[in-house]
C-alpha cells in the first residue's frame, strides 16, 4: 500500500496531494492505469465524503488517497464518533444521497471508530473493468 497524499481539507492540497492529480502520480511512480472513470469516480467520492464531514463533524478532517493493488483508497478522518448511515430510498428526497452514491459506485465501504471520531474508506478500480463494465458494485 502506498499512499498518494493527505490533506488538512481544512487547508489548501499541494497539486500533488489532489485527486485530480491521481492519474499522473499513480502512472508515473507505479506504471498503474487509471481510467477516466477512475478519476471522475474518485473525485466523486472525495467531494461526497469531504462534504459530509465539513457538514456534520466539528473539529478537523484528514484525507488521504492510497494505492492498494489496482485500487485507490479514499480515507477520510473526522472527530465525529456517530457512524454515518445510508438512509432508505426515498425518490421524493431532496439531498442527502451522498453516501448512498458512495456506496454505489464504490468496489469497497468501510467506516471504522477511531479512539477520536471515526474513519470512512472507499475503494475504486483504478483500470476500466475487462467486461466493460463502468459501474461500481454494491460493497459486501
Amino acid at each position: 500500500m502506498v499512499a498518494v497524499g493527505e490533506d488538512d481539507v481544512g487547508g489548501s492540497a499541494a497539486p500533488e496531494q489532489r485527486p485530480d492529480a491521481l492519474d499522473t502520480r499513480v502512472q508515473a511512480e507505479h506504471g498503474l492505469p487509471v481510467s477516466a472513470r477512475a478519476m471522475d469516480l474518485t473525485q466523486l467520492v472525495v467531494s461526497e465524503l469531504v462534504t459530509n464531514t465539513r457538514k456534520y463533524a466539528p473539529g478537523p478532517v484528514l484525507m488521504e488517497l492510497r494505492i492498494a493493488g489496482d485500487l485507490v483508497e479514499i480515507i477520510v478522518w473526522d472527530s465525529d464518533p456517530v457512524l454515518p448511515v445510508a438512509r432508505a430510498a426515498d425518490a421524493g428526497r431532496v439531498g442527502q444521497h451522498g453516501l448512498e452514491i458512495v456506496m454505489a459506485v464504490a468496489q469497497g465501504f468501510e467506516v471504522q471508530r477511531e479512539p477520536v471520531g471515526k474513519r470512512i474508506t472507499a475503494r475504486i478500480a483504478l483500470p476500466d473493468d475487462p467486461g466493460g463494465d463502468v459501474t461500481g458494485r454494491r460493497p459486501q
